[in-house]
């Protein structure tokens, strides 16, 4: 039994031009658009997920997904530094922001680890690869590098080496806890 998982990242918003943690923003006007501009290109499914964050939620329903959410795939939780930019982070705490972005078991903003997140991906990717066809899902870019990372049996300490721009998309297909990657393909490409 083949499973094929179609990962597609959230529209653009204010928080991911101004490199800014997560907030719970929502789409801003240009992303909003440009997930309208894809509806319809995607493929059909079986399942259809989606993260629970405001950005998620707006783009699967920008691109006319009627999704279930996936607490599995929910965001990673950067504690204190939700809501601030990179920079100023970098500026308070840079020794953290040093170990968080060097070591996947650190979490020293109070939330969770890029390790954790990469378990808790991977929990979520096991379940559905009991799933024959197709499944959906609109995650925030962080969940798909984790899914890739499982993928591809990668060390979680590759996670900050994949970029995933907006609105594209990632598909693994694969059977038997083995999957192949099909990397950032824009929505609207044949999928």
């Amino acid at each position: 039994m083949t499973s094929r998982v179609i990962l597609i990242s959230p529209a653009i918003t204010a928080a991911l031009r101004e490199a800014r943690f997560d907030d719970g923003c929502p789409l801003d006007a240009s992303g909003l658009r440009q997930a309208r501009a894809a509806a319809g290109t995607l493929p059909a499914a079986e399942g259809v997920w989606v993260s629970p964050t405001v950005r998620c939620r707006e783009t699967a329903g920008a691109l006319g997904l009627d999704a279930v959410d996936a607490p599995e795939l929910a965001a990673l939780d950067t504690g204190r530094w939700r809501g601030a930019t990179l920079a100023e982070v970098s500026g308070r705490e840079p020794e953290a922001l040093a170990r968080w972005l060097s070591d996947p078991g650190a979490a020293p903003h109070g939330g969770e680890s890029v390790a954790a997140l990469c378990d808790r991906v991977a929990g979520w990717l096991e379940t559905v690869a009991q799933t024959p066809g197709r499944t959906l899902a609109v995650v925030e870019a962080e969940a798909v590098r984790a899914a890739v990372i499982r993928a591809l049996g990668a060390p979680e300490s590759a996670f900050w080496r994949a970029d995933v721009p907006p609105l594209t998309a990632v598909e693994l297909s694969g059977r038997s806890g083995r999957w192949n990657v099909r990397l950032g393909q824009p929505l609207g490409a044949s999928l």
